[in-house]
């Protein structure tokens, strides 16, 4: 008897837990918030009731992963707008092609470059600016030989988001 009372005490503390994180981290118009998020619990529990966004929330949490996957694949209801791949996409290029890429930012173009331009969304009518903007800004995107890829291309993205034309286009991190 005594197993049993301490089982269901847990378990109703569990719930009343899982409970409150879903209404603390979700506030939002509705009476319960907006609910557990993406996930495969948001799947299953597609109410919006409060036992089914505990019901949700508990299935994310024991479901190890299964938000992170479905935010980097853009499954189980979770949106991908690809700024993370597209992120991780140029800065693996930047890491790989970082000599090419310093030598033809102070020329003001070439294939590398353009490469990166695509990786990070630079519409082809728009790289032209892009190269342009990387020749005039080159002494702050390549400080003193050294800078690595990933100040690069910080420095890349502060420097497009000043830009009129390439604000627009500038991913944001």
């Amino acid at each position: 008897m005594m197993k049993r009372l301490l089982m269901l005490s847990l378990a109703t503390a569990f719930i009343w837990g899982q409970a409150g994180i879903v209404l603390a981290l979700n506030p939002g118009s509705s009476a319960y918030g907006n609910g557990p998020g993406c996930g495969l619990g948001a799947q299953i529990f597609d109410q919006k009731n409060i036992l089914h966004q505990i019901l949700a929330s508990t299935t994310n949490q024991i479901v190890f992963f299964n938000q992170a996957f479905g935010i980097t694949t853009g499954t189980l209801g979770c949106t991908n707008n690809n700024k993370f791949v597209q992120n991780e996409q140029a800065t693996l290029f930047a890491n790989l092609n970082f000599d090419n890429l310093s030598q033809e930012m102070a020329q003001g173009g070439g294939e590398h470059l353009a490469s990166l331009a695509t990786l990070m969304g630079v519409p082809a009518e728009q790289q032209p600016a892009f190269f342009a903007m990387t020749q005039e800004k080159y002494a702050t995107l390549i400080e003193s030989g050294e800078t690595t890829p990933a100040a690069m291309l910080k420095a890349l993205h502060e420097a497009m988001d000043q830009h009129p034309v390439l604000a627009k286009v500038s991913m944001t991190r």
